[in-house]
């Protein structure tokens, strides 16, 4: 018996409910994707089958065969994680990389945007950047798909993102710390515009709760992510009359700072103060003691963000909003168990 369902040819929609998946799942088995549940493919293919779906004779997308990757600067060595990265997997998959630094105040977006029109790029990565709506709006005019490293700001809910889990590296960082018997923890801020800054500052905050202690206003400093800053704060922190013994110093660069802050009134690193820092770059093992961070998967953040892009291309639509990568704790000689604090250490030079 035949029914009306099962009389004519189906389109795509049809064949989508009856299956009980999206319209993009059928799309996906008529174009071959691996992507798909192999139950889902056996269902979908026996309903085209039934329902004698023709098939159109696939288009094959014209590619440029280029990932354009943007930073506000690239002076950095966690840039040049981002970019070893990104170049690895998209070489392999025979993609070439359009590096670019484009200033934050936006002043070279609009050229960047013209060139990004005309040599037709595949995918965009922005690494630690913000675009307003606008902005995103053009990329996305292009039909050019767009995916956030460690994005500033709130992204907005249809944009995927990549980046560490700050806050649990945070709170693993003071929690340390706390367990060798410091009470009195300074934490150096990163920048205000930075998502990574608020959830390092949580995940501090949360450590310093859960252990019952309430957190001192004055040993929160703020900083940008530079030795300057890490230096600066960590004058302020030395100067108060109960200095801290122990410094999160947000980033490893702040933490580099502390360190010739707290050197140049002659203390010891560790046993007059202890430092952690977060990222370990290259500098965190070499420098001396060497310096105990959180380790933040950059090159495998930056890979992870180059794969989703590829999936993208490939038509793979079930992507998540936000891939968040775990950190590590790497203990080195920088950070000692708490002992009692010194008599506070001449106070010449420590203001600034």
């Amino acid at each position: 018996m035949v029914t009306k369902q099962d009389a004519g040819r189906a389109t795509i929609s049809e064949i989508a409910a009856e299956a009980g998946v999206s319209v993009p799942t059928v799309s996906k088995v008529l174009n071959g994707h691996s992507h798909v549940a192999a139950a889902t493919r056996a269902k979908v293919e026996e309903i085209i089958a039934r329902r004698d779906y023709a098939r159109r004779a696939a288009k094959p997308r014209k590619k440029a065969g280029l990932i354009d990757l943007v930073f506000p600067a690239i002076n950095t060595e966690w840039a040049c994680e981002i970019v070893e990265g990104v170049e690895r997997v998209a070489q392999e998959a025979g993609y070439g990389t359009v590096v670019s630094s484009l200033s934050p105040d936006g002043s070279r977006i609009r050229s960047w945007l013209a060139n990004l029109a005309e040599r037709k790029s595949d995918g965009v990565l922005m690494a630690v950047y913000e675009l307003d709506s606008k902005q995103v709006q053009r990329i996305k005019s292009l039909g050019i798909p767009l995916i956030l490293i460690d994005p500033v700001g709130q992204p907005g809910p249809d944009l995927l993102t990549v980046g560490a889990a700050n806050w649990d590296g945070a709170f693993t960082a003071t929690d340390y710390l706390l367990k060798l018997g410091h009470t009195r923890v300074g934490m150096i801020g990163g920048r205000d515009d930075l998502q990574c800054s608020s959830a390092r500052e949580d995940g501090y905050l949360a450590a310093m709760r859960r252990s019952g202690i309430n957190a001192d206003p004055a040993l929160m400093v703020p900083g940008d992510f530079s030795i300057e800053a890490g230096e600066r704060a960590t004058r302020t922190l030395l100067s108060l009359d109960d200095r801290p013994t122990a410094i999160f110093a947000g980033n490893d660069a702040q933490a580099l700072g502390a360190y010739r802050a707290a050197r140049s009134i002659g203390m010891s690193i560790p046993d007059d103060l202890s430092i952690i820092g977060f990222d370990d770059i290259p500098a965190a093992e070499w420098v001396e003691p060497g310096l105990t961070t959180i380790r933040q998967p950059v090159v495998q953040m930056a890979e992870t963000a180059t794969r989703a892009l590829l999936r993208h291309l490939e038509g793979d639509e079930e992507l998540p909003q936000r891939i968040e990568l775990g950190t590590e704790l790497i203990v080195r000689g920088s950070t000692a168990e708490a002992t009692h604090p010194l008599p506070h250490p001449n106070r010449t030079g420590l203001a600034s």
